[in-house]
């Protein structure tokens, strides 16, 4: 184990976290104590109640209890041993039930006079962590192994890294992510809201944030149409059969909603589209001049989320999926990726994300995990291995993260604050044709059996604009924004200009406004920042003599956002040449 292992010294903190949680809250009892990306947390049982007040106290406990520890020490366990050592704590004592049924290794780790059941992964020594490069962030609830039917435990996070400065400036970058709250901007631009009528994890979307949306749906199947892609459409619910066949009724069985109708048949709500889309080609019999057949769908799918899980539109209950599958030969699978990663490419191109791929393979140690046979999942793994190799570009591996039914292409995205995130994912499935007996008659007039191909651009839409949101902080490039100009009388005698400007505009194919409110132009300006409309257009005596605008660009009066500067008065042809220009191009 490398001593300098990030992993190794998270998980050592969350030692640290329990120990002194354990001397301020005695009583309390310890669950799991793992390392996350960017630090750890420790679910806790607590005997008192903790809020986010009560962090500053544990941490210089934490930094006192660190200067007594020196090695963390392995101590073997048995069964026997282990129970006798937690006998007071009925969490470590299911764990330990696990691991004997498993016949897996039992070991517990003891620093200083703190001992706790660990599998291990550990700081070779306690000198090793940095005691200013931690800090516990905040406390939220959580059920002992995700399961809501469990008590409820107390949730303790913390960051840490190897230096005080990584620490500062992920801090720093934590503080520019709060102005950038899509939860936050969503509601000041009017793009979508939430009803507690309506329930939590269910968007309802504003005139402006369903432009936002079709905008890019737009955009997305004009790429795809390129490729020959066909529209389908498919109802939101199922008869449970279809998903017996397909593996979802049993690995989503928890995330259904489920519904009986009145004559007792079960039916739900759908999680995803492919066996729906499965039913599509499976209509009729398809020679294999016909392949492949590309399907395209833009869809809304629903799970059945935990309420504590929900977050903004990050994680919802109903989502829209621009969905697409191919059904095609073996022979046609390296083609339709390549266009598909061609699509992929043109799309994020036009956000100015650069992305790298991960393949995304199944982990063979968890074969319970899979749908299908190991045969098929090696043969679909060495055709995106190919493909990668072909493309010359190198991939993160990411053993464990495929789909249960077939190994996928991940496509990785950083934003403007330099956080990750999985954006597109194509994914080559050998078993849901199985499953479906999905055929083509080949050359021989014999059935063949095909594969299919999941593609998502976006993904799920409400997601992908959280991201976008908050890699602009609201302020969109002008193909993208609700609103593009804002047109701004000086007073009423000028309305009549500013409508006619705003008329043109909107025969020009641009989403304009004019803002004739009775207010001072500087207020009028302010608003139109606020909202981040990307220009503001300026009339007066001037401009109306002129058959011109005074054109402001979007920064001009924020000091939050780069200064770009008044561009002063421009025919109104002559804008709308140069704003047609920016769209076209896409830029941002």
């Amino acid at each position: 184990m490398a001593e300098n292992n990030i992993e190794y010294l998270r998980h050592s903190l969350a030692h640290l976290l329990g120990a002194a949680v354990l001397e301020l809250y005695p009583g309390s009892k310890l669950a799991i104590g793992p390392s996350i990306e960017n630090g750890f947390y420790y679910d806790v049982d607590m005997n008192g109640k903790l809020s986010d007040d009560d962090l500053p106290q544990i941490e210089k406990k934490m930094r006192e209890i660190l200067k007594t520890w020196n090695k963390f020490e392995e101590i073997e366990e048995t069964k026997d041993s282990a129970q006798s050592r937690y006998i007071e704590n009925q969490y470590k004592n299911e764990l330990i039930r696990e691991l004997a049924e498993k016949e897996e290794k039992i070991t517990s780790y003891k620093s200083g006079d703190f001992v706790d059941l660990c599998r291990g992964g550990h700081v070779t020594s306690a000198k090793d962590i940095n005691p200013e490069a931690f800090k516990l962030s905040h406390v939220a609830g959580a059920y002992w192994r995700g399961n809501e039917k469990n008590p409820q435990l107390t949730r303790i996070y913390g960051f840490a890294f190897t230096t005080k400065k990584e620490l500062n400036d992920y801090l720093a970058m934590l503080e520019e992510a709060k102005k950038r709250d899509h939860k936050k901007l969503g509601i000041e631009l009017d793009l979508f809201t939430f009803s507690e009528l309506v329930g939590p994890g269910l968007p309802l979307w504003t005139p402006k944030g369903t432009l936002l949306r079709n905008i890019l749906d737009d955009y997305v199947w004009s790429l795809r149409k390129k490729r020959d892609y066909q529209q389908v459409d498919i109802p939101h619910i199922t008869k449970k059969d279809l998903y017996e066949i397909s593996g979802h009724w049993d690995k989503f069985k928890d995330e259904l909603f489920k519904i009986e109708t009145r004559e007792g048949h079960i039916f739900a709500m759908k999680p995803m589209n492919c066996p729906h889309h499965t039913q599509i080609y499976a209509r009729k019999p398809h020679s294999y001049r016909e392949l492949p057949q590309r399907y395209a769908n833009t869809t809304k799918d629903y799970r059945d989320e935990q309420t504590g899980e929900l977050s903004g539109l990050s994680r919802v209950r109903a989502f829209t999926q621009d969905d697409a599958h191919v059904f095609c030969r073996m022979s046609q699978v390296k083609e339709e990726f390549l266009k598909i990663w061609d699509i992929v490419h043109e799309f994020y191109g036009a956000f100015g994300l650069a992305l790298e791929v991960r393949l995304s393979r199944h982990d063979p140690e968890h074969p319970e995990k899979y749908l299908g046979d190991k045969d098929n999942w090696q043969k679909a793994e060495k055709v995106l291995q190919d493909l990668i190799k072909e493309k010359n570009v190198r991939a993160i591996d990411g053993l464990g993260e495929a789909a249960f039914y077939g190994p996928k292409l991940d496509f990785m995205a950083k934003d403007s604050l330099g956080r990750q995130w999985q954006v597109a994912t194509i994914q080559l499935d050998m078993n849901m044709p199985e499953r479906f007996d999905l055929t083509c008659a080949n050359e021989k007039g014999e059935k063949e059996r095909i594969v299919m191909i999941h593609a998502a651009i976006m993904g799920s839409i409400e997601r992908f604009l959280s991201i976008i949101i908050e890699h602009y902080a609201g302020a969109f490039p002008v193909w993208l924004s609700p609103v593009q100009a804002m047109i701004l009388p000086i007073s009423d005698k000028q309305n009549r200009w500013a409508e006619s400007v705003r008329d043109k505009l909107k025969e020009a194919g641009l989403r304009a406004e004019v803002d004739l409110d009775n207010e001072t132009l500087g207020k009028k300006i302010r608003q139109a920042e606020l909202q981040k409309v990307p220009y503001v257009l300026v009339v007066g005596e001037k401009e109306v003599e002129a058959k011109a605008v005074a054109v402001r660009q979007r920064g001009s009066f924020d000091k939050t956002q780069d200064k770009k500067g008044d561009i002063g008065q421009m025919k109104l042809d002559k804008f709308i040449d140069k704003i047609l220009k920016e769209i076209e191009t896409k830029k941002s």
